[in-house]
């Protein structure tokens, strides 16, 4: 009866320790979960153009703010926007394409990258094809929006955007849409030159997706912006455009109402709204509270069990 007894407590305690193991490990789960939604959050915020709009050079600031940020990093040099849709950023240039891959354009480290144009190209856009780059995110940030072009419709309703380089603004009218493998040399060559210009242009023409003619001949100046694609594997979507002296009015902005009243692109009304810490917080002590409930009451269901057995 002794080792029956003694038995008995050995497994009642094991089966304590196995519990109490369990609970840490749901705990250490859970906290990792809601550390996990946390720097999500950060994440998404930090990649927010919203971020940046104060810096956006316009000419009611004369471009006062845009020399503010780039006291705060002198890579950055121009400032990009793709009507209609969330992309409106500064652009950075670094001494090798992988410093902004994870470096803002504040010149901070950051996951979220920069919007950043290749190391090998002019600043001045003179060169015949420019290429930038810009990470793929959730919520529609930095280059997130571009494989929408994907769609005939939202190609040809989408049609222009703006750079601003060289103190001045620059129109940017979109003529392509191409999906590719990241190692298509051909197409990620910047500055093509000479006599391959021609061969390059109707490469990019061919493998396009989408077209539109406007007329682009190898004395143009066009910028490809790229970034990965979710699609396949090793996959990039590219939107191309032609950048001209001629603006181009955004028309997805102060469309007039017949009160007189600014009415905005609804596809350009995509707002990412966080999850607030208190809410996570919250969750995770109610989630805790009602793992340690649901371990008492099973203690107490398996001790009645064990009474009534006996």
């Amino acid at each position: 009866m002794k080792a029956e007894a003694i038995g008995r407590k050995a497994i009642k305690a094991a089966s304590g320790v196995v519990n109490y193991i369990v609970l840490i490990a749901i705990v250490l789960l859970i906290a990792f979960a809601g550390y996990a939604l946390w720097d999500s959050n950060k994440l998404f915020q930090a990649a927010d153009n919203s971020n940046y709009a104060v810096y956006k050079p316009t000419a009611a600031n004369q471009g006062k703010s845009f020399k503010e940020l780039q006291a705060l990093n002198p890579e950055v040099f121009a400032w990009l926007s793709v009507y209609g849709t969330n992309i409106d950023y500064p652009v950075a240039q670094g001494p090798t394409n992988m410093k902004y891959v994870n470096t803002n354009a504040e010149g901070l480290y950051s996951l979220s990258g920069s919007i950043f144009l290749d190391c090998n190209n002019s600043k001045d856009f003179s060169d015949f094809n420019s290429i930038l780059y810009g990470h793929h995110m959730a919520k529609k940030l930095m280059f997130g929006e571009l494989d929408s072009f994907s769609d005939r419709n939202r190609f040809d309703s989408h049609r222009y955007g703006n750079l601003y380089f060289d103190e001045k603004d620059h129109g940017i009218e979109f003529f392509a849409f191409v999906h590719t493998d990241a190692y298509d040399s051909a197409m990620f060559t910047p500055n093509v030159q000479g006599e391959h210009r021609q061969a390059y242009l109707d490469g990019l023409l061919a493998k396009a997706m989408h077209t539109r003619d406007i007329g682009v001949t190898t004395e143009d100046h066009i910028i490809l912006l790229s970034t990965c694609s979710s699609s396949s594997t090793n996959g990039r979507d590219i939107l191309i455009g032609r950048i001209t002296d001629e603006t181009y009015d955004d028309p997805t902005i102060n469309t007039t109402t017949s009160d007189g009243a600014g009415q905005a692109d609804p596809d350009n009304q995509c707002v990412v709204k966080e999850v607030p810490m208190w809410i996570l917080l919250l969750a995770l002590v109610l989630a805790i509270r009602l793992i340690g409930y649901l371990l008492v009451t099973y203690h107490k269901w398996n001790r009645e069990k064990k009474q009534q057995r006996r």
